[in-house]
């Protein structure tokens, strides 16, 4: 479907501003053309809808059954699909822990997709983490964080690779985030057994991101802090965060929340193939994954691997089971992760000139009703009539 021309009418609208009630939308082609402004004829009526702004994702490895680390493009294309129909249309796609070459393999195929304005980068999990907090990675495929071996996975991604998720106590970690600074891709910290000390170092390196915080990665101790309290407290770091109520209780998301605000956290899925379809046997990377009610879990020791989330469920739990407002929800789910992805010129918001990517939640409920990639309708056009 080709982009058109459509003013949307009486919806609520999350602006950066603030929520307008009643307002009014225009796009053109794909690009946002007006907010606000007099009726005209044959607006589309979307009362009792909340728009905001499509969903920016910094960490998901697939969906719809398919895996961004299977380095097969059609795979890649259906995972993208599947989480743009849930709201998400700026994505990431996270690869998993393999042989370097093999990684570098899957990086070419992703950065086709990245020229073609299907996804918006390459973001490499493993394989430069910590083996003692390893999660769904296979161990015998680690590697410490070589920056000669960082830089090989970075040039394979032909200018798209956005963050790299290190460990950064490893030998070469602290080496390895100041290159990723000096190339400007994001050195994320994760999947890490780095004490308070050491991860101050990280950041004081360059490091920017705390990869799912709280998961893969030592709690808080009141005379060992770890890393999670060094990366809540500083400015400089955004935390990613699953709400999904598996890999977080709410009340430590609350946590979060109260610690960093609303402007350092970034809402995530790190969802794995089977988000978007039902239980049963998946494959990451080069591991296999049940899914039991809706929780992914590895069929080798359990360990919890990635999650079935999509972002419009988290927005719904945002909202509604920790009561954040509609603009805190929207500069995590957005707003954030686009300037994070140096793409804030262009999405995360709804404002004039910017893409006309759009997701339209109930206004009750919050379940998802539409989306709009550029100005095309990806689904639900049809619940809606045409003003006279």
């Amino acid at each position: 479907m080709t982009a058109l021309a459509a003013t949307l009418a009486g919806a609520r609208l999350v602006l950066p501003t603030g929520v307008v009630e009643d307002g009014r939308l225009a796009f053109s082609g794909s690009t946002i053309t007006a907010i606000g402004g007099p009726a005209v004829p044959g607006e589309l009526d979307l009362t009792g809808c909340t728009v905001v702004p499509g969903f920016v994702d910094l960490h998901v490895h697939g969906g719809g059954g398919a895996s961004y680390a299977s380095g097969v493009a059609e795979e890649a294309l259906t995972a993208a699909r599947t989480h743009l129909e849930h709201g998400t249309t700026t994505t990431m796609a996270s690869t998993v822990t393999a042989e370097i070459d093999e990684v570098c393999r899957q990086a070419a195929v992703l950065s086709e997709l990245v020229e073609d304005g299907v996804l918006a980068g390459v973001h490499f999990e493993g394989p430069f983490i910590s083996p003692g907090r390893c999660g769904a990675h296979r161990p015998d495929l680690l590697r410490d964080p070589d920056p000669a071996l960082v830089r090989k996975l970075v040039d394979a991604a032909r200018g798209t690779a956005k963050m790299v998720t290190l460990a950064p106590e490893l030998p070469g970690g602290l080496e390895s985030v100041r290159l990723l600074a000096d190339l400007g891709v994001v050195a994320a910290v994760g999947h890490t057994d780095s004490d308070y000390a050491k991860t101050l170092e990280a950041i004081e390196a360059g490091a920017t991101v705390a990869t799912h915080l709280f998961n893969a990665m030592p709690g808080i101790q009141h005379r060992a802090p770890g890393p999670i309290i060094a990366l809540l407290e500083d400015e400089r770091v955004t935390v990613e965060l699953i709400n999904d109520g598996t890999h977080l209780h709410p009340s430590v998301l609350d946590l979060a929340y109260g610690t960093a605000g609303a402007d350092r956290v970034a809402l995530i899925t790190d969802a794995m193939g089977a988000a978007g379809m039902g239980d049963g046997l998946y494959p990451l990377g080069p591991l296999q994954v049940r899914v039991e009610n809706g929780v992914a879990r590895l069929v080798e020791g359990g360990s919890i691997a990635g999650s079935t989330l999509t972002l419009d469920v988290a927005f719904q739990r945002s909202v509604l089971i920790n009561g954040l407002t509609l603009e805190q929800t929207v500069r995590s789910i957005s707003g954030r992760p686009a300037e994070l992805l140096g793409l804030a010129d262009t999405v995360g918001s709804l404002e004039v000139g910017k893409n006309a990517d759009l997701v339209v939640l109930d206004s009750d409920t919050f379940e998802l009703v539409a989306v709009v990639r550029r100005g095309e309708w990806i689904k639900g056009a049809e619940r809606f009539t045409r003003a006279g």
